[in-house]
């Protein structure tokens, strides 16, 4: 960690949580997004060409902390992580993927405390959504450690992702259908993609298609070329019936856009 932050860290620990404590006050959302900022700059990794950044962030919270953000939570989580790409993007930063944020249950971590732990991992297709998940240790073991490198087993929720159909309209004319599940749809070159583009203008991995919170989403992820929805250019956006995602020359058209699966 650099001295600076260290510093800070120290200074925070001696006036925040003391003062909180006799005030009683309650943490803020904004509290949480400026201690995973503060992680991501302390554990960024500088190359020849470019900083990269971790994608992954578990934020430890007293458990009658994570209680006071009640029924939010998961869409706090899912916030926290949109607040963290749009730091990374301001600072040009390098992410393997779409951050994720989980708040986890901590009794070990004292009332109005933040403990954010960050670390780097390989992009996960079909990884389950942001939300609160609660520290437990595994059957026939004691509690965990405090030690934050040991292993822990987490409750997480499955996410809530709506059940959806879509055209795909490839650039010699011949159409397909495409069904996107709870684990959501990937589209690029590569033969890893749930679809699978023959189409020298599309990237190997051009974009997904996932569920968030009771919409679908389809997200760029960095493609060479880019994407448009009904002819404007996006990185990201919801999608309804009847959209037309271009990727390349070929067409993804949503036809369908029901209930979760």
């Amino acid at each position: 960690m650099p001295q600076l932050t260290a510093v800070e860290r120290f200074f925070e620990r001696l006036f925040e949580r003391p003062s909180a404590r006799l005030f009683r006050a309650r943490l803020q959302p904004v509290q949480l997004q400026r201690r995973i900022e503060r992680a991501m700059e302390s554990e960024r990794l500088t190359t020849s060409d470019r900083t990269l950044v971790p994608n992954r962030y578990v934020v430890h919270l007293n458990p009658d902390d994570l209680a006071d953000f009640g029924e939010m939570s998961v869409a706090l989580a899912s916030e926290l992580a949109d607040g963290a790409l749009s730091f990374a993007r301001s600072h040009r930063y390098t992410l393997a993927d779409r951050p994720r944020v989980d708040l986890v249950a901590d009794q070990r971590v004292d009332r109005t405390d933040i403990r954010v732990q960050a670390h780097f991992a390989e992009a996960i297709v079909g990884r389950p959504g942001h939300g609160p998940i609660v520290l437990v240790p595994e059957a026939g073991t004691a509690d965990p450690p405090g030690d934050p490198s040991q292993t822990r087993v987490y409750n997480v929720p499955r996410p809530n992702a709506p059940r959806a159909v879509v055209r795909v309209c490839d650039p010699d004319g011949r159409t397909r259908e495409a069904i996107v599940l709870p684990t959501g749809l990937t589209i690029g070159r590569a033969m890893d993609n749930d679809v699978m583009a023959v189409d020298a203008m599309v990237s190997r991995h051009h974009g997904r298609i996932a569920g968030r919170r009771g919409t679908l989403v389809y997200t760029d992820l960095g493609s060479t070329n880019g994407s448009r929805v009904n002819g404007v250019p996006v990185t990201e956006v919801v999608l309804g019936i009847g959209d037309r995602l271009e990727v390349g020359g070929t067409v993804l058209i949503v036809e369908v856009a029901g209930a979760p699966a």
